[in-house]
């Protein structure tokens, strides 16, 4: 397969609106957690491999495994599993929005098949998980490479953050980057060996980050 359809589902330039979320590393910033580039690693890292990597990866990974499948009541499951999963507010909106924003970017596009497109219109208020699903389905990409491109997206979006809140300069996201791409990996293969019975996470430090940062007075970044 091309790169092409990988690269444009990882890319920053998807019109869903990543780039809008924190997921509450603004808060995080402003608390003073996160306040030097050795200190934005280590949350980023524990945000990998504590909570990503054995929770949202491994349910990414499933939805992209039912949707290449055409398995529409195990993808639907799915759905209503992440759905329950979101712990604030915050979490619930972002999500809602960024898959609301993907399924109308899919429904215009003419790589989605009719079965995809007609189960989709029957979906009320599908969420990032599985519009991404669907993405990967209608690009013909691996559920594996879009669990990657996905977890990519996240890291990118997160050091994004981090120049706009920190400040860190660009040169210092790279270097971020290097240093965090082991974890990257590591992430990625742990959420493909986890089965549905070893699922979960607690990540108390992102729950109390993204509650506070719905009231933060003065923010660059939706709540």
């Amino acid at each position: 397969m091309p790169p092409w359809a990988l690269l444009r589902l990882a890319s920053p330039q998807l019109p869903i609106g990543g780039y809008s979320y924190s997921q509450g590393l603004e808060m995080a910033v402003e608390q003073g957690l996160v306040a030097s580039p050795d200190q934005a690693r280590r949350w980023l890292q524990d945000q990998l491999l504590l909570n990503l990597a054995r929770f949202e990866a491994p349910l990414l990974l499933a939805h992209c495994q039912a949707a290449a499948g055409g398995d529409w009541p195990a993808l639907a499951e799915l759905a209503e599993q992440h759905r329950a999963s979101r712990e604030t507010r915050e979490l619930h909106l972002e999500s809602r929005q960024m898959g609301y924003s993907l399924g109308q970017l899919l429904d215009g596009l003419p790589e989605l098949d009719d079965d995809t497109r007609a189960w989709l219109a029957g979906i009320d208020q599908p969420g990032l998980a599985l519009t991404w699903a669907l993405a990967a389905r209608a690009w013909q990409i691996a559920p594996e490479d879009a669990l990657a491109a996905w977890l990519w997206g996240w890291l990118e979006n997160q050091l994004a953050v981090l120049m706009k809140t920190l400040p860190l300069g660009q040169q210092a996201a790279q270097r971020l980057t290097s240093e965090l791409l082991p974890a990257l990996d590591q992430a990625q293969r742990l959420a493909a060996s986890l089965e549905p019975e070893d699922w979960g996470s607690a990540p108390f430090g992102l729950v109390l980050a993204s509650m506070a940062h719905e009231r933060q007075y003065s923010r660059l970044f939706r709540s």
